[in-house]
């Protein structure tokens, strides 16, 4: 048996990737989830039984990290209670949040494994209590990118580079999808928090620049609820060629429509660690432009399948945007390019390693 533990119960981030690992494990005949949050989100449709423990965020930093050692030590509590778990499971403890789950497999002889999609946590003291409680831990450390292991290293425990997939289900939606095939418009698309290190300033001052290029039009999906992407776009009500979109549970129907994606997140005030919107993008053969500095470029070889360029350098951005748009050339190559790079990074590789890594430890 595979016990899985995670904090949030949403549709964004780590809950997403957490899904198709129970679904590359196999875990709804042989899991059980633990899951922190309220309300129903992705994880609850991936059919393994769930048991839910208390949390509660606030809007205030300060009662949320104290809800959230609440929610620890409740979880530890109802762990060693339990006594329908098998000894011998595997802990798998998604993002380093969880940190009663690893103590507790450890003190029960459990093998554990901590897949950490964190590359910064604040504050300080949090960060390395929560590092050392998985160092201390676990058997095994899943990161998602070399820049991301060099970023957030953990003393101890063996380290194996997962990179993320693209779920089975969109790589279906995007088989046999031909971008670019008689359209009058250019489409631009970027899905983004709506915070301004991911890039959404930069977003719409390309938009501006390029404003006069009537055959070229913005699409940008903000994981925000509809008020708040109505009040963003209220702000930018002079933004002709941008259509703003709240959160989707549907991103591929965005990238069927689009003809490039962006990610434009700030060099300097936040570093990718992986960049799963690049694959998907990538699977629906639409070449995309990266940062030029972590996760992104062990994805994308700039020139080739698309280009890694810092958002800051305004000038870049729009003439890589115009030779895309202008140079069809160019852009049917590096679609191809795209393509087949996003093979690299199908359910069945990342089923195949991580089967061979509960192998590993079965070895113990």
């Amino acid at each position: 048996m595979i016990i899985f533990f995670h904090l949030l119960n949403d549709r964004s981030g780590s809950p997403t990737v957490l899904r198709s690992t129970m679904d590359a494990l196999d875990a709804s005949e042989q899991g059980l989830l633990f899951v922190g949050s309220q309300g129903r989100g992705v994880l609850e449709e991936a059919g393994v039984p769930a048991r839910r423990y208390w949390y509660r965020r606030s809007r205030y930093r300060l009662i949320t990290l104290f809800t959230f050692f609440a929610s620890q030590m409740a979880l530890y509590r109802a762990l060693s209670k339990a006594t329908d778990i098998p000894s011998d499971a595997v802990v798998f403890v998604n993002t380093l949040l969880p940190f009663a789950a690893m103590l507790w497999g450890r003190r029960t002889g459990r093998r554990v494994i901590v897949h950490v999609h964190e590359v910064s946590i604040t504050p300080g003291p949090l960060r390395r209590f929560l590092t050392s409680c998985a160092g201390r831990s676990a058997d095994l450390l899943l990161y998602v990118s070399n820049d991301h292991r060099a970023r957030l290293p953990i003393e101890g425990p063996p380290a194996l580079i997962v990179p993320n997939p693209v779920g089975a289900a969109l790589v279906a939606r995007a088989d046999g999808h031909a971008p670019r095939q008689d359209r009058q418009q250019f489409r631009i698309l970027m899905l983004a928090s709506l915070r301004g290190y991911k890039g959404i300033n930069e977003f719409m001052v390309l938009a501006e620049e390029l404003q006069k290029r009537t055959d070229i039009s913005f699409d940008l999906v903000l994981n925000a609820e509809a008020d708040d992407a109505a009040a963003f776009a209220r702000r930018h009500s002079d933004a002709a060629n941008v259509s703003i979109h709240p959160r989707t549970d549907d991103p591929a129907k965005f990238y069927s429509d689009a003809d490039l994606v962006l990610n434009l997140s700030r060099v300097d005030e936040w570093i990718e660690t992986f960049g799963l919107t690049l694959i998907e993008a990538m699977t629906f053969g639409l070449p995309v432009i990266a940062p030029p500095v972590g996760g992104p470029v062990e994805i994308v070889t700039h020139g080739i399948d698309g280009y890694c360029i810092d958002s800051r350098n305004s000038e870049a951005l729009r003439e890589a945007v115009l030779k895309l748009a202008d140079d069809p050339e160019t852009y049917d190559a590096m679609a191809l390019s795209a393509r087949k790079r996003a093979q690299d990074f199908s359910f069945e590789a990342y089923a195949a390693t991580l089967r061979a890594a509960l192998n590993t430890l079965g070895e113990k």
